[in-house]
């Protein structure tokens, strides 16, 4: 028996002397509702669970701040209404969804031991989950073509990437990730629980709310699996391929100042794009071949994939871009003189 299943087991069993003990009559029960889960957390390091929600809360303020930030100097400043920008606020929009989803129920897990999560709202914060991240690669895609178009067709920069034409990119994102991961919680709605209702995760996991099944699901296994892969595959490689062409457009730039400027802002933007699929390929290879990998690095690599993109993309995309950098730093002037 793993660590993961002893300490679902004497989880569940005080929770169930917990139950028998405040209730009494003959109408007692130890059973959890057939309504709830339980989640555990991290496996084995309960004890640091306050420890852990410290840092975790950092960086669901810093996301908070830094994407609300970006699509406020956005709407604010005209100038900015250009492509590059437009996408950003659709990735600042998909970041707020997706660290809203997950943080805040983590956080009472690990400081106020808040349990108890209903069937309904588990899978209801899985598909937001699924369909955001989908929807955040799809951005990524759409960012990285516009910075193809913009360095390496410039004079048509504008004519090709046209209000119209971005609102219909968003829209086709925002649907893909919607119909594509819709019949995710219908079908786990459908599915018998009846081993243990204990998550061993600190938010509700496809696979691990999988595992509790009692009956076949290689059918919704197979479904969620090629989904994901087939989507984050064919994003993934238009993405390297539009960075390999920037970098040979870049590479044959006149000014090497230019080409030094370029090189700088498409390396910052690669590395945000590597963290967010480095960490969904080792959850997905993990799942696959990694059952040698402790649950504790299987869960902290989880976490670091649902929060260090909303975490990192206002970082990179927001304080490293002059133009919303120079509108921040004139907004904070203008606050500091009124007040003084």
């Amino acid at each position: 028996m793993t660590l993961a299943e002893n300490i679902c087991l004497k989880i569940e069993k005080s929770n169930c002397k917990g139950r028998s003990s405040s209730t009494m009559g003959p109408a007692n029960t130890s059973q959890i509702s057939p309504n709830t889960f339980l989640l555990m957390g991290i496996p084995g390091l309960e004890h640091l669970h306050a420890w852990i929600g410290i840092p975790f809360c950092c960086m669901y303020v810093v996301a908070l701040m830094g994407n609300v930030t970006i699509l406020a100097v956005v709407k604010a400043e005209r100038s900015l209404h250009q492509p590059m920008f437009l996408f950003l606020c659709m990735l600042s929009v998909t970041d707020l969804v997706l660290s809203t989803s997950t943080l805040p129920r983590m956080l009472c897990l690990f400081w106020l031991r808040a349990r108890d999560i209903t069937i309904d709202a588990c899978l209801a914060q899985m598909y937001f989950i699924h369909s955001v991240t989908a929807m955040e690669s799809g951005f990524f895609l759409a960012m990285a073509i516009d910075r193809y178009v913009a360095i390496c067709d410039p004079l048509r920069h504008a004519t090709i990437l046209t209000h119209s034409c971005i609102a219909n990119i968003g829209a086709a994102v925002v649907l893909r990730g919607v119909v594509f991961f819709f019949p995710h919680p219908i079908l786990l709605k459908q599915l018998p629980y009846c081993r243990t209702r204990i998550i061993a995760h600190t938010y509700c996991e496809f696979m691990a709310v999988v595992k509790l099944a009692c009956e076949d699901t290689g059918t919704t296994k197979r479904y969620s699996l090629s989904v994901a892969s087939v989507i984050g595959s064919c994003d993934g490689f238009f993405i390297a391929v539009s960075y390999v062409l920037i970098l040979r457009a870049v590479f044959h730039l006149p000014s090497q100042e230019a080409s030094l400027k370029a090189l700088g802002t498409c390396g910052s933007h690669v590395c945000v794009i590597l963290v967010f699929y480095s960490t969904a390929v080792f959850t997905f290879l993990t799942h696959r071949f990694g059952h040698n990998v402790s649950p504790q690095v299987h869960i902290f690599i989880a976490n670091m994939y649902l929060l260090v993109p909303p975490f990192l993309n206002p970082i990179v995309y927001g304080i490293r871009t002059k133009k919303i950098r120079d509108h921040v730093i004139s907004s904070l002037k203008i606050k500091v003189a009124q007040l003084s």
